[in-house]
């Protein structure tokens, strides 16, 4: 399997994390797992029918798909014969370029999106990358993101902060903090929250240089003792923390 990122354009890099590619190896076939991060991305399938949402989707040839923010892991079947191109959405910047009822309709889900906001496969085959720096440059509704400073609250704390507080630091309630964040990410502000502390807990389990204990990553992370940072882990990727 080979798998590549490219930056967005500076202009769009407040609101695109990155693009990205994949295609399927010679003689390869296996199921891929992606864990949550809290993010929305949109997929065009460039290749044979490709089975995601743990088997219960087929993404066809030349189809455009919005996928929302993840609370659990995700399982998709790469062939030899896969090519996928996307774009990562930074958390609650979909209703920058797409209109959409609330992002909690999308959790968890893969759904095929109208003609009127798909890619075009002919633009794409010809250089993917220009040419989303060009569509959603083109697109963009607003330019501001009403959940940014929580946000990047949540992020500066790695996950720990205190929900009540987020509200009272950035002039808001606790219930229409919940309203904004599942209209426009998808998930609550707890839910989130967990999953950037689940995210930095993975970056300390995984660092190579370090060789600390589970208890030592846990008690960082903020969880109560290992065997919840065990269970947080078994529950966002379906992986003991052994074999990550």
């Amino acid at each position: 399997m080979k798998y590549k990122k490219i930056k967005p354009y500076k202009e769009l890099a407040r609101f695109i994390h990155f693009y990205w590619e994949l295609k399927g190896a010679e003689n390869e076939k296996q199921w891929e797992r992606v864990f949550p991060d809290g993010c929305a991305g949109i997929i065009l399938n460039l290749g044979n029918k490709c089975l995601t949402d743990n088997g219960a989707l087929s993404m066809e040839f030349g189809k455009t798909y919005v996928v929302g923010a993840m609370n659990s892991f995700k399982d998709s079947f790469i062939d030899n014969d896969t090519h996928l191109i996307g774009v990562c959405l930074k958390p609650a910047t979909f209703a920058n370029f797409y209109r959409h009822a609330s992002q909690d309709e999308l959790t968890n889900n893969t759904v095929e999106l109208e003609k009127s906001n798909s890619f075009r496969v002919d633009k794409a085959f010809e250089n993917p990358f220009n040419y989303f720096d060009h569509f959603y440059s083109e697109r963009i509704k607003t330019k501001t993101n009403p959940l940014h400073a929580v946000i990047d609250h949540i992020h500066s704390s790695n996950g720990t902060a205190n929900i009540y507080d987020l509200a009272k630091r950035n002039f808001t309630t606790v219930r229409q903090l919940e309203r904004n964040f599942k209209k426009l990410i998808g998930l609550s502000p707890k839910e989130y929250s967990n999953i950037i502390r689940f995210q930095h807990a993975l970056s300390l389990i995984k660092d190579s240089k370090q060789n600390r204990s589970l208890f030592d990553i846990a008690f960082e992370c903020g969880y109560y003792d290992h065997s919840h940072l065990s269970n947080d882990i078994k529950r966002n990727t379906g992986l003991s923390p052994s074999l990550l």
